[in-house]
C-alpha cells in the first residue's frame, strides 16, 4: 500500500476515539439530525444497503478466497481476508455491546445496538480488501486508481444507506468507517510484514 495509508490509520483511530467520547454531545446530535434530514428516504442511496448485507459479503469473500487459492495458493492472503472481514465483524459486534447505543426511533426498527455501524465498518473492510488484492500485482497506475476509487465510493454509499434508512445515526456510520479503516491497516501491516519475512528467508 502507499506509505501514507498507514499514518491515516492512526488518524482514523484517533477519530474513532473522538467520536466515542463525543457522540452524545449536543453538536453531534445536531450533526446526526442534519444528516438524517439530508439523506433520509433517498432511494438511490438506500439501495446500496443490499451490498452490505451479510449474505452478499459472505459470497464476495468466498469468491475472493477461492481466487487467492486457485490463482496463487496465497494462504496468507486468505488469512488477510478472514482477518479483515471475519474478525472485523466480531470487533464491530463487541464494540456495539460495549457502547450499547440505541438505534434511531422509527417504526419497524431492526434490533441490536447502533454504534458503530456494522454496514459501514464491514462494507469498508470487504471493499478495501477486494481493492487491495485486485491491485496487488497491478502495474497500471490508472487501473489501480480506478479500483481504489470504486472501493472508496462503494464503502461510502453502503455507509450512507444506513443513514438514509434511519437504521443508524451519522456518527455511527463515521465511527464504522474509522474503526474499519484502522483495522484494515493493522491487518495490512501484518500481511506485508509476513511477506517481507518470507521473501528474506527464501
Amino acid at each position: 500500500m502507499r506509505k501514507w495509508f498507514y499514518p491515516l490509520g492512526l488518524v482514523t483511530l484517533l477519530g474513532f476515539a473522538a467520536l466515542f467520547l463525543t457522540f452524545t454531545g449536543d453538536e453531534m446530535n445536531k450533526f446526526d439530525h442534519k444528516m438524517t434530514e439530508l439523506l433520509g428516504g433517498n432511494r438511490f442511496i438506500t439501495a446500496f444497503h443490499y451490498l452490505g448485507e451479510t449474505e452478499f459479503v459472505v459470497i464476495i469473500m468466498l469468491i475472493l478466497l477461492a481466487y487467492l487459492w486457485i490463482r496463487s495458493k496465497n494462504y496468507r492472503g486468505m488469512l488477510f481476508g478472514l482477518f479483515t472481514v471475519g474478525v472485523g465483524n466480531v470487533l464491530n459486534q463487541l464494540l456495539k455491546k460495549w457502547v450499547q447505543r440505541e438505534r434511531p426511533e422509527i417504526v419497524d426498527q431492526i434490533g441490536g445496538f447502533s454504534f458503530p455501524s456494522g454496514h459501514a465498518m464491514v462494507g469498508l473492510l470487504y471493499a478495501f480488501t477486494l481493492a487491495y488484492f485486485l491491485t496487488e500485482q497491478q502495474s497500471n497506475r490508472t487501473v489501480r486508481v480506478l479500483i481504489w476509487t470504486g472501493a472508496v465510493l462503494l464503502a461510502i454509499l453502503i455507509g450512507l444507506s444506513r443513514i438514509a434508512e434511519s437504521r443508524h445515526y451519522a456518527t455511527d456510520v463515521f465511527a464504522g468507517w474509522m474503526a474499519g479503516y484502522t483495522w484494515f491497516v493493522i491487518v495490512a501491516l501484518w500481511y506485508e510484514y509476513r511477506n517481507r519475512r518470507f521473501q528474506m528467508n527464501t
